[in-house]
Protein backbone atom coordinates (compact mmCIF):
# COMPACT_ATOMS: atom_id res chain seq x y z
CA UNK A 1 0.00 0.00 0.00
CA UNK A 2 1.24 3.16 -0.83
CA UNK A 3 1.65 6.08 1.39
CA UNK A 4 -1.32 8.18 1.44
CA UNK A 5 -1.05 11.51 -0.66
CA UNK A 6 -3.41 14.42 0.02
CA UNK A 7 -5.22 12.91 2.59
CA UNK A 8 -8.50 13.47 3.85
CA UNK A 9 -9.09 15.95 7.26
CA UNK A 10 -10.76 13.48 9.60
CA UNK A 11 -13.57 16.86 9.64
CA UNK A 12 -14.69 16.10 6.37
CA UNK A 13 -18.48 14.80 5.83
CA UNK A 14 -18.27 11.34 7.22
CA UNK A 15 -21.05 8.85 6.01
CA UNK A 16 -24.10 9.05 7.60
CA UNK A 17 -24.06 7.70 11.07
CA UNK A 18 -27.42 5.22 11.40
CA UNK A 19 -29.23 5.73 15.01
CA UNK A 20 -30.52 2.63 15.89
CA UNK A 21 -33.17 1.19 17.79
CA UNK A 22 -33.37 -1.37 20.37
CA UNK A 23 -33.50 -4.96 18.25
CA UNK A 24 -36.25 -7.28 18.92
CA UNK A 25 -36.54 -10.24 21.48
CA UNK A 26 -38.18 -12.61 18.87
CA UNK A 27 -35.49 -13.57 16.26
CA UNK A 28 -37.70 -13.66 12.56
CA UNK A 29 -36.63 -15.37 9.97
CA UNK A 30 -33.94 -13.97 7.79
CA UNK A 31 -34.78 -13.52 3.67
CA UNK A 32 -32.27 -14.95 1.48
CA UNK A 33 -28.98 -12.31 1.00
CA UNK A 34 -28.66 -10.45 -2.19
CA UNK A 35 -32.28 -10.59 -3.54
CA UNK A 36 -31.63 -7.15 -4.28
CA UNK A 37 -29.01 -7.43 -6.19
CA UNK A 38 -26.58 -4.92 -4.09
CA UNK A 39 -24.21 -5.87 -1.58
CA UNK A 40 -24.60 -4.52 1.24
CA UNK A 41 -21.91 -3.80 4.06
CA UNK A 42 -22.70 -3.03 7.29
CA UNK A 43 -20.02 -1.16 10.11
CA UNK A 44 -20.14 -0.49 13.89
CA UNK A 45 -17.44 1.35 14.84
CA UNK A 46 -17.04 1.71 18.80
CA UNK A 47 -16.63 5.44 18.34
CA UNK A 48 -17.27 7.64 15.78
CA UNK A 49 -15.65 10.92 17.04
CA UNK A 50 -12.18 8.74 17.40
CA UNK A 51 -10.12 10.62 14.75
CA UNK A 52 -8.34 7.58 13.64
CA UNK A 53 -11.73 5.78 13.21
CA UNK A 54 -13.10 8.53 12.14
CA UNK A 55 -9.90 8.57 8.88
CA UNK A 56 -10.72 5.05 8.16
CA UNK A 57 -14.09 5.75 7.62
CA UNK A 58 -13.41 8.03 5.36
CA UNK A 59 -10.94 5.67 3.52
CA UNK A 60 -13.33 2.95 3.23
CA UNK A 61 -16.50 4.92 1.67
CA UNK A 62 -13.83 6.17 -0.70
CA UNK A 63 -12.74 2.10 -1.30
CA UNK A 64 -16.80 1.99 -1.56
CA UNK A 65 -17.33 4.67 -4.35
CA UNK A 66 -14.44 3.88 -6.48
CA UNK A 67 -15.20 0.48 -6.81
CA UNK A 68 -19.42 1.45 -7.89
CA UNK A 69 -17.55 3.55 -10.47
CA UNK A 70 -14.92 0.97 -11.97
CA UNK A 71 -16.84 -2.14 -11.27
CA UNK A 72 -20.49 -0.49 -12.10
CA UNK A 73 -21.19 -2.61 -9.22
CA UNK A 74 -24.54 -2.08 -6.93
CA UNK A 75 -22.22 -1.42 -3.30
CA UNK A 76 -24.18 0.13 0.00
CA UNK A 77 -22.04 0.57 3.12
CA UNK A 78 -24.19 2.09 6.18
CA UNK A 79 -21.90 3.32 9.52
CA UNK A 80 -23.40 2.79 12.76
CA UNK A 81 -21.82 4.73 15.72
CA UNK A 82 -21.53 1.72 19.07
CA UNK A 83 -20.95 5.24 21.09
CA UNK A 84 -18.80 3.31 23.63
CA UNK A 85 -21.80 0.95 24.28
CA UNK A 86 -21.06 -2.73 24.17
CA UNK A 87 -24.89 -3.63 24.12
CA UNK A 88 -25.88 -0.90 21.81
CA UNK A 89 -22.78 -2.38 19.77
CA UNK A 90 -25.03 -6.32 19.65
CA UNK A 91 -28.00 -4.24 18.88
CA UNK A 92 -26.79 -3.03 16.16
CA UNK A 93 -25.48 -5.93 14.55
CA UNK A 94 -28.88 -8.00 15.22
CA UNK A 95 -30.12 -4.92 13.10
CA UNK A 96 -27.62 -4.99 10.59
CA UNK A 97 -28.73 -8.84 10.13
CA UNK A 98 -32.17 -8.29 9.85
CA UNK A 99 -32.12 -5.96 7.77
CA UNK A 100 -29.86 -8.41 5.30
CA UNK A 101 -26.45 -7.55 5.32
CA UNK A 102 -23.94 -9.75 3.37
CA UNK A 103 -20.96 -8.87 5.15
CA UNK A 104 -20.50 -7.19 8.97
CA UNK A 105 -17.79 -4.56 10.00
CA UNK A 106 -17.28 -5.13 13.76
CA UNK A 107 -15.06 -2.69 15.66
CA UNK A 108 -15.18 -3.69 19.38
CA UNK A 109 -16.18 -1.42 21.96
CA UNK A 110 -14.84 -4.64 24.20
CA UNK A 111 -12.61 -6.53 23.00
CA UNK A 112 -13.30 -8.97 25.70
CA UNK A 113 -17.08 -9.24 25.07
CA UNK A 114 -17.72 -10.31 21.19
CA UNK A 115 -20.00 -13.62 22.34
CA UNK A 116 -23.65 -11.78 21.23
CA UNK A 117 -21.76 -10.68 17.86
CA UNK A 118 -20.60 -13.76 17.20
CA UNK A 119 -23.21 -15.94 17.84
CA UNK A 120 -25.87 -13.91 16.26
CA UNK A 121 -23.65 -13.57 12.90
CA UNK A 122 -22.96 -17.46 13.15
CA UNK A 123 -26.62 -18.38 13.41
CA UNK A 124 -27.58 -16.07 10.57
CA UNK A 125 -24.37 -17.32 8.44
CA UNK A 126 -23.62 -13.66 7.87
CA UNK A 127 -19.23 -13.18 8.13
CA UNK A 128 -17.82 -10.63 10.20
CA UNK A 129 -14.62 -9.09 9.73
CA UNK A 130 -13.57 -7.55 13.04
CA UNK A 131 -10.88 -4.47 12.68
CA UNK A 132 -8.75 -2.14 14.54
CA UNK A 133 -9.70 -3.14 17.83
CA UNK A 134 -8.47 -7.00 18.51
CA UNK A 135 -10.20 -9.51 19.97
CA UNK A 136 -9.19 -12.25 21.75
CA UNK A 137 -7.72 -15.08 19.51
CA UNK A 138 -9.78 -17.88 21.00
CA UNK A 139 -12.59 -16.22 19.69
CA UNK A 140 -11.55 -15.26 16.43
CA UNK A 141 -10.95 -19.42 15.97
CA UNK A 142 -14.90 -20.00 16.99
CA UNK A 143 -15.80 -19.60 13.28
CA UNK A 144 -14.87 -19.82 9.69
CA UNK A 145 -16.39 -16.81 8.87
CA UNK A 146 -14.71 -14.54 11.64
CA UNK A 147 -11.86 -12.05 10.43
CA UNK A 148 -9.15 -9.29 11.56
CA UNK A 149 -8.10 -6.37 10.09
CA UNK A 150 -5.59 -4.17 11.75
CA UNK A 151 -1.82 -3.54 12.94
CA UNK A 152 0.30 -5.61 15.40
CA UNK A 153 0.13 -3.11 18.82
CA UNK A 154 3.63 -4.67 20.14
CA UNK A 155 5.13 -3.37 16.69
CA UNK A 156 3.88 0.32 17.08
CA UNK A 157 5.17 0.59 20.30
CA UNK A 158 8.72 -1.00 19.94
CA UNK A 159 8.74 1.94 16.79
CA UNK A 160 7.92 4.77 19.27
CA UNK A 161 10.49 3.41 21.50
CA UNK A 162 12.97 3.74 19.04
CA UNK A 163 12.57 6.71 17.71
CA UNK A 164 12.04 7.68 21.30
CA UNK A 165 15.99 6.51 21.76
CA UNK A 166 17.07 8.23 18.68
CA UNK A 167 15.81 11.62 19.97
CA UNK A 168 17.48 11.12 23.51
CA UNK A 169 21.07 9.98 21.90
CA UNK A 170 21.24 13.59 20.23
CA UNK A 171 22.01 14.30 24.17
CA UNK A 172 19.30 17.15 24.65
CA UNK A 173 16.41 15.16 26.40
CA UNK A 174 18.11 14.36 29.93
CA UNK A 175 17.87 18.19 30.79
CA UNK A 176 18.84 17.53 34.96
CA UNK A 177 22.35 14.75 33.87
CA UNK A 178 21.23 12.55 36.01
CA UNK A 179 21.53 9.97 33.43
CA UNK A 180 17.92 8.42 33.41
CA UNK A 181 14.98 9.85 31.23
CA UNK A 182 12.14 10.55 33.89
CA UNK A 183 8.91 10.17 31.52
CA UNK A 184 4.78 9.87 31.29
CA UNK A 185 2.79 7.60 29.72
CA UNK A 186 -0.77 8.24 28.45
CA UNK A 187 -2.21 5.03 27.91
CA UNK A 188 -5.34 4.53 25.82
CA UNK A 189 -7.19 2.54 27.94
CA UNK A 190 -7.69 0.89 31.36
CA UNK A 191 -6.80 -2.93 30.67
CA UNK A 192 -7.01 -2.27 26.30
CA UNK A 193 -4.93 -5.23 25.11
CA UNK A 194 -3.18 -2.63 22.32
CA UNK A 195 -3.10 -0.47 25.22
CA UNK A 196 -0.93 -2.50 27.38
CA UNK A 197 0.94 -3.66 24.26
CA UNK A 198 2.04 -0.05 23.39
CA UNK A 199 2.66 1.08 26.64
CA UNK A 200 5.19 -1.55 27.63
CA UNK A 201 6.45 -2.61 24.38
CA UNK A 202 7.66 0.79 23.94
CA UNK A 203 9.18 1.15 27.12
CA UNK A 204 10.69 -2.15 27.26
CA UNK A 205 12.77 -1.47 24.05
CA UNK A 206 13.77 1.50 24.97
CA UNK A 207 15.40 -0.21 28.09
CA UNK A 208 16.84 -2.88 25.05
CA UNK A 209 18.46 -0.29 23.56
CA UNK A 210 20.50 0.78 26.75
CA UNK A 211 18.59 3.99 27.76
CA UNK A 212 17.98 4.29 31.70
CA UNK A 213 14.27 5.24 32.76
CA UNK A 214 12.76 7.02 35.84
CA UNK A 215 8.41 6.54 35.12
CA UNK A 216 7.03 9.71 37.14
CA UNK A 217 3.73 8.81 36.43
CA UNK A 218 0.88 7.35 34.25
CA UNK A 219 -2.46 8.24 33.12
CA UNK A 220 -5.69 6.50 31.37
CA UNK A 221 -6.69 9.27 28.99
CA UNK A 222 -8.95 6.80 27.13
CA UNK A 223 -7.38 7.71 23.40
CA UNK A 224 -8.70 11.43 24.03
CA UNK A 225 -7.45 14.68 23.46
CA UNK A 226 -9.40 16.31 25.67
CA UNK A 227 -9.08 13.80 28.64
CA UNK A 228 -5.36 13.68 27.69
CA UNK A 229 -4.90 17.62 28.73
CA UNK A 230 -7.16 16.71 31.39
CA UNK A 231 -4.36 14.34 32.94
CA UNK A 232 -1.68 16.08 31.73
CA UNK A 233 -2.55 19.86 33.59
CA UNK A 234 -2.36 17.72 36.93
CA UNK A 235 0.90 15.73 35.86
CA UNK A 236 2.55 19.26 34.84
CA UNK A 237 1.09 20.90 38.28
CA UNK A 238 2.53 17.87 40.71
CA UNK A 239 6.22 17.34 37.80
CA UNK A 240 6.97 20.67 35.93
CA UNK A 241 9.67 20.51 34.27
CA UNK A 242 11.12 17.17 35.50
CA UNK A 243 9.27 15.89 32.74
CA UNK A 244 11.24 15.19 30.15
CA UNK A 245 9.25 12.71 27.64
CA UNK A 246 5.76 11.86 27.15
CA UNK A 247 4.74 8.58 25.36
CA UNK A 248 1.20 8.65 24.29
CA UNK A 249 -0.59 5.55 23.20
CA UNK A 250 -2.07 7.54 20.41
CA UNK A 251 -2.15 10.77 18.36
CA UNK A 252 -4.82 12.33 19.77
CA UNK A 253 -3.31 11.73 23.45
CA UNK A 254 -0.14 12.70 22.52
CA UNK A 255 -1.85 16.25 21.04
CA UNK A 256 -3.66 16.39 24.71
CA UNK A 257 0.00 16.67 25.92
CA UNK A 258 0.62 19.31 23.79
CA UNK A 259 -2.31 21.41 24.67
CA UNK A 260 -1.42 21.36 28.33
CA UNK A 261 2.01 22.46 27.93
CA UNK A 262 1.21 24.68 25.75
CA UNK A 263 -1.63 26.31 28.46
CA UNK A 264 1.01 26.08 31.12
CA UNK A 265 3.74 28.57 32.12
CA UNK A 266 6.42 26.46 31.08
CA UNK A 267 8.67 28.15 29.00
CA UNK A 268 9.44 25.78 25.48
CA UNK A 269 12.96 24.89 27.59
CA UNK A 270 11.66 22.98 30.02
CA UNK A 271 9.11 21.06 27.78
CA UNK A 272 9.49 17.85 27.35
CA UNK A 273 9.44 15.23 24.27
CA UNK A 274 6.29 13.80 22.87
CA UNK A 275 5.91 11.27 20.80
CA UNK A 276 2.55 9.61 19.24
CA UNK A 277 1.02 7.01 17.64
CA UNK A 278 -1.46 6.97 14.78
CA UNK A 279 -0.41 9.48 12.10
CA UNK A 280 -3.72 10.62 11.59
CA UNK A 281 -3.93 14.34 10.05
CA UNK A 282 -3.78 16.35 12.99
CA UNK A 283 -0.71 14.29 14.59
CA UNK A 284 1.05 14.48 10.99
CA UNK A 285 0.42 18.39 11.24
CA UNK A 286 1.76 18.59 14.40
CA UNK A 287 4.98 16.53 13.41
CA UNK A 288 5.58 19.52 10.67
CA UNK A 289 5.15 22.04 13.01
CA UNK A 290 7.73 20.71 15.54
CA UNK A 291 5.34 20.41 18.32
CA UNK A 292 5.05 16.25 18.42
CA UNK A 293 8.73 14.79 18.03
CA UNK A 294 7.15 11.66 16.39
CA UNK A 295 4.76 9.50 15.29
CA UNK A 296 3.94 5.95 13.99
CA UNK A 297 2.09 5.68 10.46
CA UNK A 298 -1.01 3.43 11.28
CA UNK A 299 -1.98 2.57 7.70
CA UNK A 300 -5.58 3.51 7.62
CA UNK A 301 -6.14 3.66 4.04
CA UNK A 302 -4.49 0.05 3.71
CA UNK A 303 -6.87 -0.94 6.25
CA UNK A 304 -10.06 0.36 4.48
CA UNK A 305 -8.52 -1.37 1.12
CA UNK A 306 -7.98 -4.54 3.14
CA UNK A 307 -11.41 -4.45 5.00
CA UNK A 308 -13.66 -3.58 1.83
CA UNK A 309 -11.48 -6.17 -0.62
CA UNK A 310 -12.33 -8.76 2.58
CA UNK A 311 -15.91 -7.81 2.54
CA UNK A 312 -16.31 -7.88 -1.65
CA UNK A 313 -15.19 -11.47 -1.29
CA UNK A 314 -17.02 -12.61 1.22
CA UNK A 315 -20.36 -10.83 0.05
CA UNK A 316 -20.09 -12.78 -3.22
CA UNK A 317 -18.98 -16.00 -1.95
CA UNK A 318 -15.56 -15.49 -3.91
CA UNK A 319 -12.00 -18.07 -2.91
CA UNK A 320 -10.03 -15.70 -0.48
CA UNK A 321 -6.86 -17.47 -1.76
CA UNK A 322 -5.62 -14.26 -3.60
CA UNK A 323 -6.38 -11.68 -0.16
CA UNK A 324 -3.00 -11.75 2.28
CA UNK A 325 -4.34 -13.64 4.84
CA UNK A 326 -2.52 -14.91 7.61
CA UNK A 327 -3.72 -18.56 9.33
CA UNK A 328 -6.42 -17.90 7.57
CA UNK A 329 -7.43 -15.22 9.48
CA UNK A 330 -5.80 -11.90 10.15
CA UNK A 331 -4.70 -9.19 7.40
CA UNK A 332 -2.05 -7.42 9.72
CA UNK A 333 -0.66 -3.97 7.75
CA UNK A 334 2.57 -2.55 8.25
CA UNK A 335 3.25 0.59 10.94
CA UNK A 336 5.68 3.57 9.58
CA UNK A 337 7.85 5.50 11.36
CA UNK A 338 7.09 9.61 10.86
CA UNK A 339 9.78 12.47 11.93
CA UNK A 340 10.14 15.67 10.35
CA UNK A 341 12.57 14.05 7.81
CA UNK A 342 10.14 12.07 6.04
CA UNK A 343 6.51 13.73 7.45
CA UNK A 344 5.65 15.13 3.97
CA UNK A 345 5.37 11.47 2.01
CA UNK A 346 2.71 10.74 4.29
CA UNK A 347 0.52 14.49 4.23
Amino acid sequence: MKKKKGRRSAVMVMLVVMLVLCGCGTRQKLPARKTDGKIKIGVSVYDQYDAFVAELMQDLNDQVLGAKAEEKQDIVLEVYNASQSQTKQNEQVRDMIAANFDVICVNLVDRTAPTEVINAARDADVPIIFFNRELVEDDLQRWDKLFYVGADAFVSGKMQGELAVDAIQSGTVDRNGDGAIQYVVLEGEAGHQDAIARSESSVNRMLELGVKLDRLTYAIANWNRAQAKTQMDKIIRQYGADIELVLANNDEMALGAIDAFEASDLPKAQRPLIFGIDGTEAGLSAVCDGKLEATIYNDAEGQAAAIFHLAHHLALEEPLRDLPLVGDKYIRLPYEKVTRDNVLEFK
